[in-house]
């Protein structure tokens, strides 16, 4: 095992766009650089590294428990990303959704209160979903 150091580590951070958090005051943390990172799976990772960031080499045992409990990556996937900017594949956690994708709550509406089924909203376009749901809200009230 290679274990890495503290500028490795926070170089995985930078570049996986993970939020540098603050303490309650909005300064950083003094003691450890802490970040987050939200994954679509619902996960909120966190991760400490040591202040000063340098190139202080992580020992076996620490360097293991970093990469598994926190970073939740394999040794293979941190190197990828700080030699060569490839993203860890969390299962879509990093990725945005595409620009055509209906909200979440319209869909919610149009299955549950509009009755439209899902194949057909899986087909329609923003503009056509929030037409049916309009259709659907000026429809009179039995």
């Amino acid at each position: 095992m290679n274990a890495g150091t503290r500028v490795d580590h926070n170089k995985l951070c930078l570049d996986e766009e993970w939020t540098l958090l603050r303490e309650a005051q909005g300064r950083e943390v003094r003691h450890h650089v802490t970040y987050e990172l939200n994954v679509l799976d619902g996960r909120i990772l966190r991760t400490r590294v040591s202040r000063p960031v340098k190139k202080v080499t992580y020992g076996v045992v620490l360097w293991r428990a970093i990469l598994r409990e926190q970073l939740c990556v394999t040794e293979d996937e941190f190197w990828a990303c700080v030699k060569g900017k490839v993203k860890p594949d969390r299962g879509g956690g990093n990725v945005e959704p595409p620009p055509q994708a209906l909200p979440a709550s319209l869909v919610h509406q149009l299955i549950h209160e509009a009755g439209v089924p899902e194949e057909q909203i899986a087909t329609m376009t923003l503009k056509e979903a929030v037409e049916a749901m309009n259709a659907h809200w000026s429809e009179p009230k039995s």
